[in-house]
């Protein structure tokens, strides 16, 4: 806990409550998942009885940037997880960041391939999947915003219906800065997802989540994705990052026989490895 005992120099920007979140809401112990940087929780209000979702955050600079970055980024886009109020208090004697978002009864995007067994998507709903995170990195990439872990955990539905919303959440690595005047350095990434340039630990920018949404896209259509590793899966093995370097993938004929030659295009444009 060391880390967190530094002076606090990041400021809100915006109003948040300090009395108990209790005193609004029944907290529960139902984990709905957990981000890189703190558990979610299923909330319900006192007031509405409505259910909300409630990520806990040590309060640190760090966990204040990521705050700001998600409301700044969610205020105006339908297709980021939304904040509805933020509250500093403490939570298990430790002075926390407590974040009321709405509630993403779909839950992942993950979830969802997973229960189609081996089967992708069709390319019709694969596209219309791809256009709403397009939509969203599109805004936070206007906002001068690298999201830097796009994957399927992080996108979430917001009803059980098939044709749900779909949003993005988890801005613990997320980065604000202009392409030329801020490249980033620091290596945040989960392994599957993870672009050329950022394993290389040169200099990167936000074409990180265009090459994140190109593995997404694979992973839609085939369900599978395009670069992993036979051993932990959880680690990025020599062998995993020698490929993603390369772009070395296969479209083999089994999976990718049926699936037109423009969408394995667009694969193609966004797992580029040099981007311009």
């Amino acid at each position: 806990m060391a880390k967190f005992s530094r002076p606090i120099t990041v400021k809100f920007p915006f109003p948040t409550r300090k009395n108990a979140i209790t005193d609004d809401y029944i907290v529960s112990g139902d984990v709905l998942g957990v981000g890189i940087s703190g558990k979610v929780y299923r909330i319900q209000s006192r007031r509405s009885g409505q259910t909300y979702a409630l990520k806990i955050l040590v309060d640190s600079d760090l966990s204040r940037r990521e705050v700001i970055l998600h409301k700044k980024a969610c205020e105006d886009c339908d297709y980021i997880v939304k904040i509805l109020h933020v509250y500093q208090n403490m939570f298990l004697k430790h002075k926390s960041i407590l974040i009321v978002m709405e509630y993403m009864e779909g839950g992942e995007l993950f979830n969802r391939i997973t229960s189609r067994s081996t089967s992708g998507y069709t390319e019709r709903d694969a596209a219309r999947i791809i256009a709403m995170i397009v939509q969203a990195v599109a805004h936070l990439h206007c906002m001068d915003i690298a999201h830097r872990d796009l994957k399927l955990e992080n996108l979430l539905f917001a009803t059980k219906e098939d044709n749900s919303i779909l949003k993005l959440s988890d801005f613990g690595f997320a980065k604000e800065g202009n392409n030329e005047d801020l490249p980033y350095k620091t290596p945040c990434f989960t392994p599957y997802y993870v672009a050329p340039e950022v394993i290389s630990k040169t200099r990167y920018d936000k074409a990180c989540d265009i090459w994140s949404m190109g593995v997404i896209l694979y992973i839609l259509l085939c369900g599978f994705p395009p670069f992993y590793s036979k051993s932990d899966e959880a680690c990025l093995s020599d062998d995993m990052a020698r490929k993603i370097k390369a772009g070395d993938y296969q479209f083999d004929q089994k999976e990718w026989g049926s699936v037109s030659d423009e969408a394995k295009s667009t694969i193609q444009q966004m797992l580029k490895v040099n981007p311009a």
